[in-house]
């Protein structure tokens, strides 16, 4: 019972070749495009970031009735405040799920003012060149504004 495998062959060089080349082709394609967009994705997580935050907000001012204000800050969140008008009924554990207030995509910290110029409180964050106002990727990126 012996087989005869004369019929089966592997690929040829030239096939593999050719494999390579249009794997190579569509990398050269599709990276630039990924690696393009970074700055884009930090944008996007800052705003979820701040949606996030929002609803936490507004979570500690249906138990309280009012929002942190400037002085607390955000920091409120997740620990009694022990300035200005002490939360009545803090929530145990805090409001954030992990414990701690999020830093921003570029590890800044968040800004938080309330009340706030735009609305009730206003929360930003000032992009990767930490300073308030700038134009395209340095560009803010408000609570009011999304």
């Amino acid at each position: 019972m012996k087989r005869n495998i004369t019929n089966s062959r592997g690929f040829t060089l030239i096939e593999l070749m050719a494999v390579i080349i249009i794997l190579g082709i569509l990398a050269g394609l599709i990276i630039p495009r990924i690696m393009g967009s970074p700055e884009e994705a930090r944008r996007i997580k800052a705003t979820l970031q701040i949606e996030s935050l929002e609803t936490a907000l507004k979570m500690y001012k249906l138990d309280n009735g009012v929002y942190p204000s400037t002085e607390q800050g955000l920091q409120a969140l997740v620990e009694p405040p022990s300035v200005g008008i002490l939360a009545k009924r803090w929530r145990e554990g805090g409001y954030l799920e992990k414990g701690r207030i999020p830093k921003d995509p570029w590890k800044n910290e968040f800004v938080y003012l309330s009340p706030g110029i735009n609305s009730d409180y206003d929360l930003s964050s000032y992009g990767p060149d930490d300073q308030e106002g700038g134009e395209g990727i340095n560009a803010d990126i408000n609570n009011w504004e999304l």
